[in-house]
C-alpha cells in the first residue's frame, strides 16, 4: 500500500513535539507474533538512530510510517532514541528493553544497530525485526529494509549539474561509510553524466564508528560555507540532521543545496525553501509502514527487501519550482536507470 510521503511526512513533523513515549490506542486487532490466536493488539517498538524524531530526515521519515501505521492499524507503539556517541552495547540494550516489554514486531532504524541487533535477535526468536539500510542479517526473525540511494542521488547528481552556473558542485557526508558513499558515487555519477568536466568537492563530517555526523549542523554548516566559498554554486547532503546547517549556509551564501531522504524544501524555513533545488527522496516511510502492516497481517517475510526507482522507493522531489525546466531531463536519465540502461555505481 502505497501513500503520499508529502502528506505522512507532514502529518509527522506537525507531531514532532510529542514526548518520546508509549502510546496506545485500542481498536483494529492485530497480530501479535508470539504464538497467540491474533486476538491481541499489535505492540510496535521502534528505536531511532542518532538524531531521532525532529530531524526533518531519516528518523522522521521512520516515525511518519510509524503514525500512519497507528492511524490505520489502532496498534499500541513504544519509540526510543539513541544517544550521541553511543556504543553497539546501548543498541542492543534499548532493542532487549523493547522486546522484554513486549514488544513485537520491532524496528530499528539505520544501519549502526546491524550488531547489537546481532545479538538480540537471536535471544528472541518468536520477536519479528526490521532493520532500515542493513540487510546483512541471515536471522529468521529479521527483515532487511534497504534501498537503491545511489539511484535518487544520480537524479539529483543530473539535476545539480544542469543547474550549476559554475560547472562545480559539492557534496557532504554524515559519516563515511559504504551506505553514505552510495550516495556520493550515485551523484557524482549523475552530475558527470549532464557535464563531464564538472568539479565535484567532497567532504565528511565524521567517520566511523564516530556517528556524531549525523546530528552536527555547525560542522555542516562550515564545510558547506567552505564548498560555497570555493566556488560549488550547489552542494547536496547525505547527512541525517546535520543538513540543517547546509540550509543555514545556502541562504548566506545564496546558492543552491540538495536535501535528503525527506522532501526538505516541505519542512525548511521561509528563507531556505527557494534555495533548496530538490531532495534525494528514500521511502522509509513506505518500508516501516508496510513492514508493520504486512506483520499485522501474519505475513512477516525474513530477508531482504530493496526499494529502488523502479517501484517508486527512491525518486526526487519537484516541491520547488526551480527544478521544473530540468525536470524533463532528469526523468529521461530516470526512465533509463528503470530500463537497465544506466548501471548507477555503488562506490565512488
Amino acid at each position: 500500500m502505497r501513500v503520499s510521503r508529502k502528506a505522512r511526512f507532514a502529518a509527522v513533523v506537525a507531531a514532532g513535539a510529542l514526548a518520546l513515549t508509549a502510546c496506545s490506542s485500542s481498536g483494529k486487532s492485530g497480530n501479535n507474533n508470539s504464538g497467540g490466536s491474533g486476538s491481541k493488539t499489535l505492540k510496535v517498538g521502534l528505536a531511532y538512530d542518532v538524531g531521532g524524531r525532529g530531524d526533518k530526515s531519516f528518523n522522521d521519515l521512520a516515525a511518519a510510517g510509524l503514525q500512519k501505521a497507528s492511524q490505520d492499524l489502532k496498534i499500541q507503539t513504544k519509540e526510543l532514541s539513541a544517544v550521541a556517541g553511543e556504543n553497539d552495547q546501548a543498541k542492543a540494550d534499548r532493542l532487549t528493553l523493547l522486546a522484554t516489554s513486549g514488544y513485537n514486531p520491532i524496528i530499528a532504524v539505520g544501519f549502526a544497530y546491524a550488531a547489537g541487533l546481532a545479538k538480540v535477535a537471536p535471544k528472541f526468536p518468536k520477536v519479528h525485526f526490521a532493520i532500515v539500510d542493513d540487510d546483512s542479517s541471515k536471522l529468521p526473525n529479521v527483515e532487511g529494509l534497504v534501498f537503491a540511494e545511489n539511484e535518487s542521488s544520480y537524479l539529483v547528481g543530473v539535476a545539480a549539474a544542469l543547474a550549476s552556473k559554475t560547472h562545480h558542485i559539492g557534496f557532504i557526508g554524515g559519516v563515511q561509510t559504504p551506505l553514505i558513499q552510495k550516495f556520493q558515487a550515485g551523484y557524482d555519477a549523475g552530475a558527470k553524466a549532464v557535464d563531464p568536466t564538472i568539479k565535484v568537492d567532497v567532504a565528511y563530517i565524521s567517520q566511523a564508528p564516530d556517528f556524531t555526523g549525523f546530528n552536527d549542523p555547525a560542522k555542516a554548516k562550515v564545510i558547506a560555507e567552505g564548498q560555497y566559498d570555493n566556488g560549488a554554486d550547489v552542494v547536496y547532503h547525505a547527512a541525517g540532521g546535520s543538513g540543517s546547517g547546509l540550509f543555514q549556509a545556502a541562504v548566506e551564501k545564496n546558492k543552491l543545496a540538495i536535501g535528503v531522504d525527506s522532501d526538505q524544501y516541505q519542512t525548511a524555513a521561509a528563507d531556505q525553501k527557494p534555495l533548496i533545488l530538490t531532495s534525494a527522496l528514500k521511502g522509509v516511510d513506505t518500508a516501516v509502514y508496510n513492514f508493520i502492516e504486512a506483520d499485522s497481517k501474519g505475513q512477516f517475510k525474513a530477508g531482504s527487501t530493496r526499494f529502488t526507482l523502479k517501484d517508486n522507493g527512491v525518486g526526487y522531489s519537484t516541491s520547488n519550482p526551480k527544478i521544473d525546466p530540468y525536470k524533463a531531463k532528469i526523468d529521461e536519465y530516470k526512465q533509463k536507470i528503470i530500463a537497465g540502461s544506466i548501471t548507477v555505481p555503488t562506490t565512488p
